[in-house]
């Protein structure tokens, strides 16, 4: 079974055993969370589409662990006005393991 999962503002292609990197979402490590965010859902054969969201659907997932992504830099420059401002940024990041996709 495969399912379009937004989270964090972003979507992502998901199916049973896929293991990745999302926007932090709280909790423990090896806890289990219900993400109800569910665009579509597909097995095969059946498509579901939601609108914007498919009733009733919902992806089990278990904390791996909680971590920060790579820094990022952002570098402002005005020419000819000395100004220059430096500014570094590492987003918190929870990774997951995707569990069961359930559609009632």
């Amino acid at each position: 079974m495969v399912a379009v999962l937004k989270t964090g503002g972003k979507q992502f292609i998901v199916q049973n055993g896929d293991v990745l990197s999302v926007e932090k979402i709280e909790g423990e490590p090896g806890t289990v969370v219900k993400l109800e965010g569910v665009l579509m859902v597909s097995d095969g054969s059946d498509v579901k589409v939601g609108n914007p969201n498919v009733e009733g659907a919902f992806v089990e997932v278990e904390i791996l662990e909680q971590t920060r992504g790579d820094k990022v830099i952002a570098f402002k420059r005005r020419p000819r006005h000395d100004f220059k401002k430096k500014i570094g940024h590492r987003q918190h990041l929870t990774k997951i393991k995707v569990k069961d996709i359930k559609v009632s």
